[in-house]
């Protein structure tokens, strides 16, 4: 065995050092400087970029570790990852003294409408990036320049036009908008996904105009996630986009149907205030729920779906296939087509069968192909497995998880493509984003104002049942009226779960804070925008006839729901995030979420303090 080559304290300190200033160029970001590229006859040729002293500090997020697989040359699996503009220290620290600071007041109801020429300003610079025209006769070194040449002016025009403090999250990925793209080419009908909770954050009218008029394609916007909504809501939704949108399709779509548990059946167990979250109890709050594979989940939506798909095709596609195979899902069933075929493809093309100039061919070869776009954290993937009836697609909690389209056969008839969540540039406040899922929370360096700006739209306080931190804790909970900041939440509930620092036992307001985002994300606390004019005509959208279908269609298919660790847990592939910082280690992260979910999982009235 040859001998170990000495290796001295001063080299191990400066192999120490060369790492972490490695990590620390991959994870605070890059600069979006001129780039060269060559082309395929080796001749370099420059790049026309933002200038050098305008460059875009850009914060790459989710990292993926590098490894090559076997057969791949060059295998890159960050080449997908999410790029967001990277906020300056000041801005955070700025942030972190309103949470201390600012005392939260409950807006008012109509506070909460919201309209899409406040979020989009049609019209402006705000728009989505276009690929520009292309024929097979160009090589691809000339294409991937002409791609990035365009994509680096457009991010000019709006960083010229906007502040950074104006400008939500949005895709700075080159890469991931060439997925886009391609799922916009090959689809026939394209299926927009939105959160029920907040659609109009999710709705680009960039993307609906150019779908709709530059590609003559039909639009169908998905209203997810359906059960989280009170069913005045979801109607008032689907009027509001109907009437701006003319020939956009709106569904209705749930892919895991709500179960009312026995507190919310009991109107003195449920939490009543706002009047606009009735179904809203405090014994909910806590507990997580998972879904079981296959056909034990049934969605709730498909058919609407069909009849939506069925109207746009005009009989030129056969969807008698996909017919059967909802009617079948609905009875219990499986159609044959599900015993024999195999859903997947894993290898999707990169390019279409047509250049640009080229009229588009749609139904080739009599199949029907939908193109599933959305922001992250909408349900496509959960979408596509609901319309399955098993799980076919990989879904995550995480924004980001989809890295690349994929296509699975529904029928043989019916393919579904999924794309990977997209974040279009708006003015929507950053709170409001991270509230909508779009943000990766264990990315997130100040989740203070996110909990600030949920608590003075829902009553967090009252639903969770906090006691001030400044407060006598032999007193009466109540005595006196307390003032709350963001900050005195987090640490309120921290106390309350134990959430505690390992050197220090100083209360974990950072995880307290991840953790009650994560509920708002999971729905267990529920804060839905609204349509302008809602809270004025409320009344008459609780009388609307369409209201009582919604409400049927919401308690419809009840069942396929499980408590947390049950060994048919549909979740229990997907990636759990920690509610911690980044720079703590997995195994600490699973061993505090182990003990998180055992607190959860038991009486839910213990932790709240109710005397039910």
């Amino acid at each position: 065995m040859p001998r170990k080559k000495p290796f001295s304290a001063k080299q191990k300190k400066k192999q120490l050092r060369d790492k972490r200033e490695r990590k620390k160029e991959r994870t605070d970001g890059v600069k979006v400087q001129n780039l060269t590229y060559s082309d395929d006859e080796g001749q370099e040729s420059e790049v026309t970029s933002v200038p050098s002293n305008e460059t875009v500090d850009v914060r790459r997020i989710n990292e993926q570790p590098v490894f090559l697989k076997p057969g791949e040359k060059g295998y890159d699996p960050n080449r997908y990852r999410l790029h967001f503009m990277k906020e300056s220290r000041a801005e955070i620290e700025r942030r972190k003294k309103i949470a201390r600071e600012k005392v939260i007041s409950q807006v008012s109801e109509t506070d909460l409408e919201v309209a899409i020429e406040d979020i989009y300003q049609p019209g402006s610079v705000l728009d989505m990036p276009k690929r520009p025209p292309w024929t097979f006769r160009e090589s691809k070194g000339h294409l991937e320049q002409k791609e990035e040449t365009y994509f680096l002016t457009y991010l000019e025009k709006i960083y010229s036009t906007y502040t950074v403090d104006r400008l939500s999250y949005f895709e700075h990925n080159l890469e991931t908008w060439r997925q886009l793209w391609r799922v916009l080419e090959i689809s026939d009908i394209i299926l927009l996904i939105t959160d029920i909770r907040h659609p109009v954050l999710h709705f680009s009218p960039a993307l609906y105009d150019y779908v709709t008029t530059e590609l003559g394609k039909s639009l169908v916007l998905v209203l997810n996630k359906i059960d989280l909504a009170p069913p005045a809501l979801v109607v008032a939704w689907r009027s509001y986009f109907k009437s701006k949108f003319p020939q956009v399709e709106v569904v209705c779509f749930t892919s895991f149907p709500k179960e009312h548990s026995e507190d919310e059946k009991d109107p003195g167990a449920v939490f009543h205030s706002p009047p606009s979250y009735p179904f809203i109890s405090r014994s909910s709050v806590l507990q997580k729920k998972r879904r079981r594979p296959g056909r034990d989940t049934k969605a709730v939506g498909p058919r609407e779906l069909l009849e939506a798909c069925e109207k746009i095709c005009n009989g030129r596609v056969d969807l008698q296939s996909w017919a059967e195979k909802i009617t079948a899902t609905e009875a219990g069933g499986e159609t044959d087509d599900d015993k024999d075929m195999d859903t997947s493809v894993p290898n999707p093309p990169e390019e279409t069968e047509q250049d640009s100039s080229s009229p588009y061919l749609q139904f080739r070869d009599g199949v029907l192909t939908i193109g599933c776009v959305g922001h992250p954290n909408v349900g496509k993937s959960s979408l596509m497995n609901g319309l399955v009836g098993s799980k076919v697609v990989s879904t995550s909690r995480t924004p980001g998880h989809t890295k690349h389209f994929q296509t699975i056969f529904l029928t043989p008839t019916v393919k579904l493509c999924d794309s990977p969540g997209l974040i279009f540039p708006s003015l929507t406040d950053k709170q409001l984003q991270v509230l909508s899922g779009t943000y990766p929370l264990p990315q997130l360096q100040e989740p203070y104002t996110s909990v600030g700006y949920l608590a003075a739209r829902v009553p967090v306080v009252r639903l969770l049942n906090l006691r001030h931190p400044d407060n006598d804790p032999t007193q009466p909970q109540g005595a006196r009226q307390e003032q709350w900041c963001a900050w005195d939440i987090c640490d309120a509930w921290a106390e309350k779960r134990g959430f505690h620092t390992a050197k220090t036992a100083r209360t974990d307001v950072y995880r307290a804070a991840n953790s009650i985002l994560r509920m708002a994300l999971e729905g267990r606390i529920c804060m839905c925008m609204r349509p302008p004019g809602y809270t004025r005509n409320q009344r008459d959208w609780e009388a609307h006839p369409e209201t009582s279908e919604i409400s049927a269609l919401q308690d419809r298919c009840r069942g396929g729901v499980v408590e947390e660790g049950s060994s048919s847990d549909f979740s229990s592939s997907e990636e759990e995030d920690g509610e911690k910082e980044p720079t703590r280690s997995r195994r600490e992260e699973e061993q505090e979420e182990e003990r998180e979910e055992t607190v959860a999982t038991s009486n839910p009235f213990d932790l709240l303090a109710d005397d039910d």
